[in-house]
């Protein structure tokens, strides 16, 4: 009987280790599933470059959102609780900088780029087999759904700035 007792303890303890490891696992793909490691609720600076544009500077304190140039001015909380979003974007593939064409992806001189609390977002042109868009992040070149492209504010919008980017 000790001897059955003490294969079901060994049983039991791989048991668990497997799924602690399981855990580590699902936990670590989880958090490279998305583009940045930020929290978007944590985000306290946005800087956003449109192609052509001015940069627009934007910074969170308590708890709201404000234009940072050319004067600091309260701001609807929308937009750039929007933007600070990005960070959480699902990444459906990553891939390796230099196993792309830059240029035939549109990252050369990418169309817009977005700085959440210093980390850079480039985002490319729309892929060719789907609705999803190339962003660079770091030495890395991301896939992720075209949906989540960042967008001029509305009252920003024009002609030229209120097609998807």
């Amino acid at each position: 009987m000790r001897r059955a007792q003490r294969r079901l303890g060994w049983l039991l303890i791989g048991a668990a280790v497997l799924v602690a490891l399981a855990a580590w696992q699902w936990h670590r793909e989880r958090a490279a599933a998305t583009l940045l490691p930020l929290d978007p609720a944590s985000v306290t600076r946005i800087d956003i470059i449109w192609r052509g544009q001015p940069t627009q500077h934007y910074v969170k304190r308590d708890g709201h959102w404000y234009r940072a140039e050319p004067s600091a001015h309260r701001i609807d909380d929308a937009y750039p609780a929007r933007l600070a979003k990005l960070a959480a974007t699902p990444v459906l593939e990553w891939r390796k900088t230099s196993d792309m064409h830059l240029n035939t992806i549109g990252l050369t001189a990418p169309p817009v780029i977005v700085q959440l609390d210093g980390h850079t977002l480039a985002y490319g042109s729309l892929a060719a087999f789907g609705p999803q868009r190339f962003v660079r992040v770091g030495g890395r070149i991301a896939v992720i759904p075209a949906s989540y492209s960042p967008r001029a504010p509305a009252s920003a919008a024009s002609p030229s700035s209120s097609q998807k980017s």
